[in-house]
């Protein structure tokens, strides 16, 4: 008789993992259309990289892209732009991590860690505000930490949103944006021409 009953309780067991197996095969291939749906479309796809011609871009100028969905700044700076940002001791800033996709993790924010060796008049960063994600402004006058030629502050960004201020090389000066600005990872295809991403 014992044997006869520790036999039952084996094929019952069998049944309820059988059982559950089935359930559980059947709830994944139920599931995996709505899984399969919040993978990004072949449009975001695309985005993945883009290009940009560098060339149209004058000293002094700038101009905001999109990539990702996201504001990317690209400016080209002046020598007096660059300089300001190469005086700055690390020491003295809020945030001395460089935050720099093409530099390693924990590099020094100096200016020559923010953008690329021989390209260092074009400084590309993500326009996404640290603190919020607000889009800081270039052009705002209240901006600090900005090269000052005769009445008109020249380099730098200002985020009036909460009242973060940026240098010239995107790193956070004032206000509480906790980190500078991210600069996307990216490469030169030529002397002018860039791919982000």
């Amino acid at each position: 008789m014992a044997t006869a009953s520790h036999a039952d309780v084996t094929r019952r067991d069998f049944l309820y993992i059988a059982t559950g197996a089935v359930g559980a095969v059947g709830a994944a291939l139920t599931a995996w259309p709505f899984i399969s749906q919040m993978n990004p479309d072949a449009s975001v796809k695309a985005l993945a990289s883009i290009e940009f011609d560098l060339a149209p871009l004058a000293e002094g100028q700038e101009v905001t892209i999109k990539w990702r969905g996201n504001p990317v700044i690209i400016r080209h700076r002046g020598a007096k732009e660059i300089e300001l940002a190469k005086s700055v001791a690390v020491s003295d800033l809020k945030d001395p991590v460089a935050r720099n996709a093409n530099v390693k993790d924990g590099d020094p924010a100096t200016d020559e860690n923010r953008v690329i060796k021989g390209h260092e008049q074009f400084l590309i960063m993500m326009g996404v505000c640290t603190h919020l994600g607000c889009v800081p402004q270039g052009d705002n006058p209240a901006k600090e930490y900005a090269v000052v030629e005769g009445s008109l502050k020249v380099g730098g960004w200002f985020c009036p949103c909460h009242g973060s201020h940026y240098d010239t090389a995107g790193r956070i000066r004032k206000g509480p944006a906790p980190e500078n600005l991210h600069v996307p990872e990216y490469s030169y295809l030529s002397d002018t021409k860039v791919k982000i991403g």
